[in-house]
């Protein structure tokens, strides 16, 4: 097994030590797991945005570079955006060029700049013609969207990529994480009270008695 390796088995074990159901976790005998290396499909994806937030927590998005090598990342904390009525997403303003994606079946990717430097992660959901995302606002230790989109080396080409297909970004199964908790989302007050108040933040609990983290980096919607 490479360091690279070891230390993403060392992460894995410190996230899900801390869940309450650690049935899952206790069947993952090594990273070989078939189970648990599986890359997910389009059927993963088909969820509604606040039932694919959750289910992102603990989940490993994998990142092949130019040079050959991967890289490993948990997801930790997302936010939900569902449809045209959510006045905090993109799409409330309808169909334009740059929400087009959104549109899509669940497992495109809709990246989009703020601030003139940083890219954002999100992961359309659903059904087509209905459109959802996720925005993936934290990996295990790179805490913020903005961090992880340039982690990730984003850039406009990744705009529409199928995570079904693709050779450079995808997404592996990994125990269901049974223990999160939910905050409003960050960064979006323009949606008036109710849609900024709805508690569509979701973040791992590495600690039962902690609430959730304080959010750092770049604030972001979808």
């Amino acid at each position: 097994m490479s360091t690279k390796d070891k230390q993403f088995k060392r992460q894995l074990c410190s996230i899900f030590a801390s869940q309450l159901n650690l049935s899952g976790f206790q069947n993952l005998t090594g990273l070989n797991n078939t189970r648990y290396m599986k890359r997910l499909t389009k059927d993963f994806f088909r969820q509604d945005a606040v039932t694919l937030a959750k289910s992102l927590l603990g989940k490993t998005l994998m990142r092949a570079w130019p040079d050959g090598s991967q890289s490993r990342f948990i997801i930790t904390e997302t936010e939900a955006y569902l449809g045209e009525e959510d006045l905090a997403c993109h799409a409330s303003k309808g169909r334009t060029p740059r929400t087009e994606i959104m549109y899509a079946e669940g497992g495109a990717l809709y990246v989009y700049i703020i601030y003139g430097m940083y890219w954002l992660l999100n992961i359309v959901s659903g059904r087509k013609d209905h459109p959802e995302a996720v925005l993936i606002r934290a990996f295990y230790e790179v805490n913020g969207p903005g961090r992880v989109g340039k982690t990730l080396q984003l850039d406009k080409s990744f705009y529409g990529e199928d995570l079904n297909r693709s050779e450079r970004l995808w997404l592996e199964d990994a125990p269901d994480v049974t223990a999160f908790s939910s905050a409003p989302r960050i960064g979006i007050d323009y949606a008036g009270d109710h849609w900024k108040n709805i508690r569509w933040r979701f973040t791992i609990n590495f600690d039962q008695a902690s609430p959730p983290p304080k959010p750092m980096g770049t604030g972001g919607n979808i």
